[in-house]
């Protein structure tokens, strides 16, 4: 499958099979995707932890307590250190740019796996924070659940995208 199919195959899973864990080796591969991601100055501010234990699991999901995240065997969370990403003169910091790129990164090698995925940024924050100890300097990005479509799975409507010729302008 070329990049564009990859790309247009995507879509946010809310149905998990919970029977069905991701293989380790995919589970590396997937994190491998997102260490090659590019980062501003190549700092590369990220640690990719992935909850796949019990008791990781339910501390987690706890913080997002949604039926459908409950039954996915793995859930990866982006956490970035502010201090460690590249900082512009104005004071932009690179960080969440950086996040969203290893991601995205991550979230397509998981399609490409057959690996279903849904990013989710409506989490308690302040929980997780705690659960994963997390350090002063650290943030917690976003986090997707991990795993396999139920074979009952119904995909949704296509996705509605505005045309090209709406967003693109050459100069």
């Amino acid at each position: 499958m070329n990049v564009i199919d990859l790309i247009r195959s995507r879509e946010s899973i809310r149905s998990f099979d919970p029977e069905r864990p991701v293989s380790q080796d995919v589970l590396m591969q997937i994190a491998e995707a997102g260490r090659l991601a590019p980062s501003a100055a190549n700092l590369q501010p990220w640690r990719f932890i992935f909850a796949s234990s019990c008791d990781a699991l339910q501390a987690v999901r706890s913080t997002y307590p949604r039926t459908w995240f409950a039954d996915a065997p793995h859930v990866l969370i982006v956490v970035g250190n502010k201090d460690a990403a590249w900082k512009r003169q104005d004071g932009y910091n690179s960080l969440e740019t950086d996040l969203a790129i290893a991601m995205d990164h991550m979230i397509l090698a998981a399609t490409n796996f057959g690996v279903a995925t849904c990013w989710v940024g409506n989490f308690d924050y302040e929980q997780l924070r705690n659960i994963l100890q997390l350090s002063e300097n650290e943030i917690v990005y976003a986090l997707t659940p991990l795993g396999y479509p139920k074979t009952d799975f119904e995909a949704k409507a296509k996705k509605t995208r505005k045309s090209l010729d709406q967003i693109v302008k050459f100069i």
